[in-house]
């Protein structure tokens, strides 16, 4: 990840109930993204598509709390698709490609994921993947507490 991808990727606005996932212009979060573990997709008409990170940036808080993510060869994977993208039949082609970078660059045995409990649309996509329920926790932060299942495949 490039900082011109990070920076733009803060300026991403989610629609409810989805705005959970915009991040901020923080410096912090700016770091986050170009702390080696987020990788930049850019797409064929070399537009910043979205991103993945892997690993530990890819746990949950209340997940890490609770001692869910445990494992040898599990790779916890995370992803976000440009706004303007989503709801467009792109995220599967998406996934994929994000899976099969981690093969090759990390080569896991398996994947994990963990995803709002609300959001039905990547959950569905998640299971039409191939990933299979292997929990459950909730996540508490200062605004809210909110439900995340724990995907693996």
């Amino acid at each position: 990840m490039e900082e011109q991808d990070a920076r733009e990727i803060v300026k991403w606005r989610y629609e409810a109930p989805y705005a959970m996932y915009n991040l901020s212009d923080d410096p912090k979060d700016i770091q986050e993204l170009l702390d080696g573990s987020y990788y930049a997709v850019i797409s064929p008409e070399n537009e910043l598509a979205g991103f993945f990170c892997y690993g530990r940036n890819a746990q949950v808080p209340g997940g890490i709390h609770e001692g869910l993510y445990k494992g040898d060869k599990v790779l916890d994977i995370g992803l976000g698709l440009k706004p303007e993208l989503t709801g467009r039949g792109k995220g599967r082609d998406f996934l994929e490609s994000g899976m099969e970078f981690a093969r090759r660059m990390y080569g896991p045995e398996r994947f994990r994921l963990s995803v709002a409990a609300f959001n039905q649309r990547a959950i569905a996509l998640y299971i039409s993947v191939g990933f299979k329920p292997a929990g459950e926790f909730v996540n508490n932060n200062e605004e809210h507490e909110m439900m995340f299942l724990l995907l693996e495949m």
